[in-house]
């Protein structure tokens, strides 16, 4: 009998979304009014952030554009969790050391803030490109680029439906 071996890249496509590295120093919420209004969307938070095995919460704001049928969505790429220091030998300062783990939706662009995914099959690069320069305008934005999805190796965390 032969076996048959499905691979999740079997159902990623490259292709059909864009994705936008934003290197900010912004809380997500004023990003996405920011955003909102350079760009004319409607961002808005999700009720639930993105959750990864319990431990780590990236927050998730969402757009469908029901004219265009294009889905915007902005994620933070950085979680910071506090937890405490059990290394520490007990001693008169153990309930004041904590330790600050960081954690990244993907691992391979620890500079990137914030993550703009916009999935459509068509989007033509001179649109991505305006969206880019719009971005680059807002003062509190360092900068903006398109991101290779190809050398990705954790991209199947922007899944996120």
């Amino acid at each position: 009998m032969a076996i048959k071996k499905l691979s999740l890249d079997d159902f990623f496509d490259d292709e059909g979304f864009t994705l936008i590295g934003i290197h900010t120093s912004l809380e997500d919420y004023r990003l996405a009014y920011l955003l909102n209004s350079k760009l004319n969307i409607q961002l808005k938070r999700k009720k639930k952030d993105l959750d990864f095995s319990n431990r780590a919460f990236y927050s998730i704001y969402e757009w469908e554009d029901n004219k265009q049928l294009v889905t915007w969505n902005l994620v933070s790429n950085m979680c910071k969790i506090e937890s405490a220091n059990t290394s520490i030998d007990k001693g008169l300062f153990v309930d004041s050391e904590k330790i600050i783990e960081t954690y990244y939706l993907l691992p391979e662009l620890k500079k990137v803030n914030y993550l703009l995914k916009i999935n459509d099959d068509q989007f033509p690069t001179n649109k991505s490109l305006k969206i880019i320069n719009n971005i680059q305008e807002i003062a509190q934005i360092v900068t903006a680029y398109q991101i290779n999805l190809e050398p990705l190796k954790s991209k199947n965390n922007l899944i996120f439906n």
